[in-house]
C-alpha cells in the first residue's frame, strides 16, 4: 500500500497546508531550482553518506527508486527481525506515513535513530521532523531507545585526514520531541484531509512563506505582489509589512502620509512616489574629504565546504581564493588593475593570496571596499593563520574604508536603487546605460562564483575550466571597477 504522507510532505504541512496541497496536485507551479540550491542539496547528501562512517559496516537499504519504497520497507523489517546492528536509510510506514531514517543502530533495549543534517546546529524544524519519524518508527513496532540529530561541528578544524568523530556532533532530541509527539496523529489526519480535498486551502501569504525557510511555491502565491512593494521598505518589521498589505496598501504610492516611518524610510517612499533623487552634498563631501590617495579598490571572493577540504579550516569556513584590485594614484591618474585567482589544484590558496595582496596594495593610502565587515573578517583570519604577516595585514586592515556608507545612509539615493544598498543593486541603478554589466556575465554574483570555484577545487566541476577562470576574473574585476565608478558618481554629485 502506497503512503499518503512522507517526512518531507508532513513538514510541508507543518509549514503551510497550501504548500502541502500544491506539492501533491500542482507540482508544475513549483519555483525552478537554481544551480546553487541543487549544489546545497547534493552537499547534504554527501554529508549524510560521510556520517555513515560513525557507525560502519551497516547495510544500505536506500531504495532503487524513490517512487517505490515498498522493497525498502520490507527489507527494513527483515533486517530488524534478524537483529542487524546498523542500518542505513531504514524505511518505515505506519498509518499511511513513510519515514526513512539515515542511520539506525541496535542497542541493548531496541534501536537508536540518527538523522544527519549538514547544518552546524539543531534547528526547531529538526525536532518536529524527529517527532514524526519517532511516531512512525514506534508505530511500526520498533522499540526506539533514543533519537538524535547528527550535525557538523563548526569548532572542528581539519588536521590531516578527516576525523569523523570530531567533524560531527550528536545531540539527542528524545526529550525535545515529547511535546510534539501527542500532536502528530491529529496533524497526520488533518494533512491527509487536505490532500484529498478538491481545491487548495485558502491560505494568505504571511511570514510562514519565508520562515523558517523560503517556500518553493512563492512564485505562485506571491504572483499578485508587485516586484517593488511595501515588503521592500527598509527596516520595516515583518508584522507591519503584512499589516499594511492586509489593509490593501501594497505599493509605496498607496502608503498614507500619516503612516509612521523613519527618516530613511520616508526618503525611500518619497523617492519612489515622486521619482526624486536625494543627494546630501555636505555629508558626501565630508566622506570624500577624508579619503587618502593613492586609493585602492578591493574585492574578495571566497569558497566554503561543509566538510573541510583544506588544512586548518572548519565546516563552512570562507576560504579566500581570488581578489581584484584597482588603484588610483590621484584623481587624475590612469586606473591600474591587478588580480589574483588561485589555481584550483586542491592546494591551500590563502598564503599565495595574502602575499600577492600585500605586494600589490602597497603601504599608503586608503583601501575602499563595499561592506567592510567581510573583507575585515577575512583579513583578520589570515593574520591569525599567518602570524609572520600579521603586522602587514593589520596595516591593510587599518587602511580599509567602506564605500557602501553614502548609499546605505541615503546620502546618495535614487528610486532605481529600491532601497537596496548592495553593489548588485546600486551599480545597475546608476549605470543602467551600460547594459547592466553583471547581467551580461556568465558568473554574475558571489554565490555563483563561490560555487563554481569550489566545484573546480574539489574536482566536481563538469564544464570547461579555462572558461570558468575567465568568467571568474571578469566577475571579480567588475566588482572593483564598479567601486571606481561609484566613487566618480559621488564626486560628480558634489560638483
Amino acid at each position: 500500500m502506497s503512503h499518503k504522507l512522507s517526512k518531507s510532505t508532513f513538514m510541508r504541512g507543518v509549514k503551510c497546508t497550501k504548500c502541502l496541497y500544491l506539492n501533491k496536485h500542482h507540482n508544475e507551479l513549483r519555483d525552478q531550482m537554481s544551480e546553487q540550491q541543487a549544489a546545497i542539496f547534493q552537499q547534504g547528501t554527501d554529508v549524510g553518506e560521510l556520517a555513515q562512517q560513525l557507525y560502519p559496516y551497516g547495510i544500505d537499504l536506500t531504495p532503487e527508486s524513490y517512487y517505490n519504497f515498498a522493497p525498502s520497507i520490507k527489507a527494513t523489517q527483515e533486517a530488524i527481525s534478524r537483529g542487524e546492528n546498523v542500518i542505513y536509510e531504514a524505511a518505515f510506514q505506519h498509518n499511511g506515513v513513510l519515514a526513512a531514517m539515515d542511520i539506525l543502530v541496535r542497542s541493548d533495549n531496541g534501536y537508536k535513530a540518527y538523522e544527519v543534517k549538514s547544518s552546524t546546529s539543531v534547528k526547531p524544524t529538526y525536532v518536529q521532523d524527529g517527532a514524526l519519524q519517532a511516531h512512525v518508527i514506534m508505530g511500526s513496532g520498533v522499540i526506539l531507545e533514543d533519537i538524535s540529530i547528527v550535525h557538523l561541528d563548526n569548532s572542528y578544524k581539519k588536521e590531516g585526514n578527516i576525523d569523523i568523530h570530531g567533524l560531527f556532533k550528536t545531540v539527542s532530541i528524545l526529550d525535545a520531541i515529547q511535546p510534539y509527539l501527542s500532536k502528530v496523529p491529529e496533524q497526520i489526519t488533518g494533512f491527509k484531509h487536505v490532500l484529498t480535498g478538491n481545491s487548495s486551502p485558502e491560505i494568505p501569504i504571511g511570514p510562514h512563506c519565508t520562515s523558517p525557510y523560503s517556500c518553493d511555491f512563492m512564485g505562485h502565491c506571491w504572483k499578485n505582489v508587485p516586484e517593488y512593494s511595501v515588503f521592500d521598505i527598509a527596516n520595516l518589521s515583518g508584522p507591519r509589512k503584512f499589516e499594511l498589505y492586509r489593509k490593501g496598501i501594497v505599493t509605496l504610492d498607496q502608503i498614507p502620509a500619516t503612516e509612521k516611518l523613519s527618516a530613511n524610510q520616508r526618503i525611500q517612499v518619497d523617492a519612489e512616489v515622486n521619482s526624486r533623487m536625494y543627494i546630501d552634498k555636505e555629508k558626501i563631501n565630508s566622506f570624500l574629504d577624508e579619503l587618502i590617495y593613492p586609493l585602492c579598490f578591493l574585492d574578495f571572493e571566497t569558497m566554503a565546504f561543509a566538510v573541510p577540504q583544506i588544512e586548518q579550516s572548519s565546516p563552512y569556513q570562507p576560504i579566500v581564493f581570488q581578489y581584484s584590485l584597482h588603484t588610483l594614484m590621484n584623481k587624475e591618474s590612469e586606473l591600474e588593475h591587478f588580480e589574483f585567482l588561485a589555481p584550483a589544484d586542491g592546494n591551500d590558496p590563502r598564503l599565495a593570496f595574502i602575499e600577492r595582496l600585500m605586494e600589490q596594495c602597497g603601504t599608503e593610502g586608503d583601501i575602499l571596499v563595499y561592506n567592510i565587515s567581510f573583507e575585515k573578517r577575512m583579513l583578520k583570519g589570515l593574520a591569525l593563520l599567518f602570524p609572520q604577516h600579521k603586522e602587514t595585514i593589520d596595516g591593510i586592515i587599518s587602511r580599509l574604508k567602506d564605500l557602501i556608507i553614502p548609499f546605505q545612509k541615503k546620502w546618495y539615493y535614487t528610486p532605481e536603487m529600491r532601497d537596496s544598498a548592495s553593489l548588485k543593486s546600486v551599480y545597475p541603478a546608476l549605470f543602467s546605460d551600460q547594459n547592466n554589466g553583471y547581467a551580461a556575465l556568465n558568473i554574475h554574483d558571489g554565490g555563483m562564483a563561490s560555487m563554481v570555484y569550489a566545484q573546480m577545487f574539489d574536482g566536481s566541476y563538469t564544464k570547461d575550466y579555462e572558461c570558468a577562470r575567465t568568467d571568474l576574473l571578469a566577475y571579480c574585476k567588475l566588482d572593483t571597477l564598479a567601486l571606481v565608478k561609484l566613487l566618480e558618481k559621488l564626486y560628480e554629485a558634489t560638483n
